[in-house]
């Protein structure tokens, strides 16, 4: 946790970076709902790869917030890519965690799923199973991410409230062991 202490004693902001993968962007959204703290996390971080950037691919970062699971190839490319990147790796929300809503699918057979929807559904005129080497290859099940590379915390919920994820980001900040009592943890 020293590695990514950062900026109360005049050390070097830290690198946080964030992305998304399979999900809602719940997750995101709430990261947003620290509201007025944005302000002294900046002061304290530096965001790299993050809705709030634009940037597209994660440079060598401490922290990188993960939210969504893994339902695709390009997922796994880009969950390999962040954790390739990322000193601490932290699976922000249901999806992230344990497949969320994606993860419903998982008792479903997905041939069979793709065929009633684009070829057999009543509203479909001449449909056509998409077969473009531009859309990403779906997995036949949706993952958590930890079950694709090492996770090294995890914030539960759906999605995680903003002062959940607050108080976690600065207790890693500190210095402290991230931990989230009951009345943090909820799954509206």
């Amino acid at each position: 946790m020293d590695a990514v202490a950062g900026n109360r004693e005049g050390r070097r902001k830290v690198r946080l970076a964030t992305a998304s993968l399979a999900g809602c962007f719940g997750c995101h959204m709430s990261f947003l709902d620290i509201d007025e703290r944005l302000f002294e996390l900046v002061e304290r971080v530096e965001f790299d790869r993050s809705p709030l950037t634009d940037i597209k691919h994660c440079g060598p970062c401490d922290i990188g917030l993960i939210e969504g699971g893994i339902c695709n190839a390009e997922n796994v490319h880009v969950l390999r890519e962040f954790r390739s990147h990322c000193k601490v790796l932290i699976a922000v929300g249901a999806c992230a965690v344990n497949g969320g809503l994606p993860a419903q699918r998982n008792h479903l057979d997905l041939g069979q799923c793709l065929q009633e929807i684009y070829l057999t559904a009543p509203d479909v005129v001449s449909g056509q199973i998409p077969n473009d080497p531009e859309l990403p290859l779906p997995l036949d099940k949706v993952h958590p991410i930890h079950e694709i590379v090492r996770i090294d915390y995890f914030i539960p919920g759906c999605p995680p409230s903003g002062d959940a994820i607050w108080k976690f980001l600065t207790d890693l900040l500190d210095g402290r062991t991230p931990r989230l009592g009951h009345p943090m943890l909820h799954f509206d």
